[in-house]
């Protein structure tokens, strides 16, 4: 198979996502080949095998005729599926240890964080108060993940390794040692009630859009020793109804929230969420991955493919992930 170039069309890039840095990893680690930084690079679309890309510009893939992948830098592929003229080759997804291991210790971490009663000791501090509460142990606080794919199955199983009592949902049949697997629309109810701690990883599907609202909150445990349920969302921004998170922490359907993602971002500076007692915000940065590393794992997807391989993490374009 001959080699072809690959092509970045990055959008948004920043710092170490700057697009001319993706350039200079990608070209080190995929020598002799072209690497064509769009628009600012020059080539020959038909020499064009390989795409890289976050957020592209809709429209902008379809001028590669040969095109044979395309490798989405970042985990979340709502954005590229949303180009309703994006070229029928396979679309691969970012699924690599690295990213996995920090979306992990994000969610352990607010786990630990709400379980603990950060938020009320953080409280005392700031007014030199020595008010310790009686803490619970893990076992009393019943964790549900919403969403078991690569990154959901990793914290799943180092919550139960903590002791909490972890249930899971998906919308097809899991099974993970020591994790109540629940699966399906007819599940999720059940699911949801026996959830003290939501924890959201979910992509972000027609199906899924918007489904973090007050109906959904409304069945979630309300017996558990946080004094509510609490929602933590590390997927997808699109999947929440902010309006209803702010007025379910008014009027105690929701203890709390943490959340690293939004309907707009960056977070606008007027939002209520931003001064919300209640609310915990992180810019979007739960499994900001390593670059190097993604670029590895593009780079050596290429060369597999290459080699008569299959490609690895491909997007089924049905189900939106």
């Amino acid at each position: 198979m001959a080699k072809g170039s690959l092509a970045l069309l990055i959008s948004g890039g920043v710092d170490n996502w700057a697009p001319d840095l993706w350039k200079s990893r990608f070209a080190e680690k995929l020598k002799d080949r072209d690497i064509a930084l769009l628009p600012a690079d020059n080539v020959d679309p038909d020499q064009v095998h390989y795409a890289a890309v976050w957020q592209p510009k809709p429209g902008l893939l379809r001028a590669f005729s040969n095109l044979k992948a395309i490798f989405n830098l970042g985990a979340g592929v709502d954005a590229v599926l949303q180009d309703s003229s994006l070229p029928d080759v396979p679309l691969v997804r970012v699924a690599d240890d690295d990213l996995t291991s920090r979306m992990t210790e994000y969610v352990v971490m607010h786990v630990l964080m709400h379980h603990r009663q950060q938020a009320y000791l953080a409280n005392c501090q700031s007014k030199r108060i020595w008010a310790p509460r009686p803490q619970w142990p893990a076992r009393a606080v019943r964790v549900g993940v919403l969403g078991l794919g690569v990154l959901g199955r990793d914290a799943a199983r180092a919550l139960y390794n903590l002791g909490f009592p972890v249930a899971g949902w998906s919308k097809s049949r899991k099974s993970i040692d020591g994790v109540e697997c629940y699966a399906g629309d007819g599940q999720l109810g059940a699911f949801l009630a026996r959830t003290d701690i939501l924890v959201v990883l979910l992509p972000l599907t027609q199906e899924t859009r918007g489904m973090l609202a007050r109906p959904l909150f409304r069945q979630l445990a309300t017996d558990g020793p946080l004094g509510g349920p609490v929602v933590i969302n590390a997927g997808r921004g699109g999947l929440q109804n902010e309006e209803d998170i702010l007025a379910c922490l008014e009027d105690g359907t929701l203890k709390a929230a943490t959340l690293d993602v939004f309907q707009r971002e960056p977070l606008p500076s007027d939002s209520p969420l931003w001064s919300h007692p209640a609310v915990t915000i992180s810019p979007h940065n739960a499994a900001d991955s390593d670059p190097d590393s993604i670029a590895s794992y593009v780079a050596a997807q290429i060369l597999d493919f290459e080699a008569g391989r299959p490609l690895q993490n491909v997007v089924d374009r049905r189900r939106g992930y």
